[in-house]
């Protein structure tokens, strides 16, 4: 057996692609549990807090492709948990908000998904887990 690390033991994309699987998965079965897919967890706690969202913005905020999230919003309207409307400045452009079903149904994930990052920056230290924040924050802002 090799000691000497790996390739993927210091490879970014993996360390955050594991790190992230691990920290998810934990909260995975809280939301299966309350009735929702991943899916339909992730497009409403996007929505959460926010008017309206676009199906594009939607896509790329819970990395899922355009017509995906569009169908999976034609069910989550059905269900009563989001509603969809044209956008005022472009007809072909939909705009997508939490109904006050949704928010009922969201609302206490919300909270418990705030108690599970509580407890993984503790096991962490709120210090790093605010730096490494920012770290991916930038991240983001430049390859997005």
């Amino acid at each position: 057996m090799t000691t000497e690390p790996g390739f993927v033991d210091d490879y970014l994309a993996y360390l955050l692609a594991r790190a992230s699987h691990l920290i998810s998965s934990e909260f995975h079965a809280v939301v299966e549990a309350s009735g929702l897919s991943l899916m339909e967890w992730r497009v409403m706690a996007s929505l959460s807090g926010k008017d309206s969202l676009s199906i594009n913005e939607l896509a790329s905020i819970v990395l899922a492709k355009q017509p995906t999230v569009t169908k999976l919003v034609g069910r989550m309207q059905e269900a009563g948990w989001v509603q969809r409307v044209d956008a005022t400045h472009d007809k072909r452009q939909s705009l997508v908000s939490l109904t006050a079903a949704g928010q009922r149904k969201v609302k206490p994930l919300l909270a418990q998904a705030r108690v599970h990052e509580t407890q993984v920056m503790a096991e962490i230290g709120l210090a790093e887990v605010a730096q490494l924040k920012k770290v991916l924050e930038r991240m983001i802002a430049v390859r997005g």
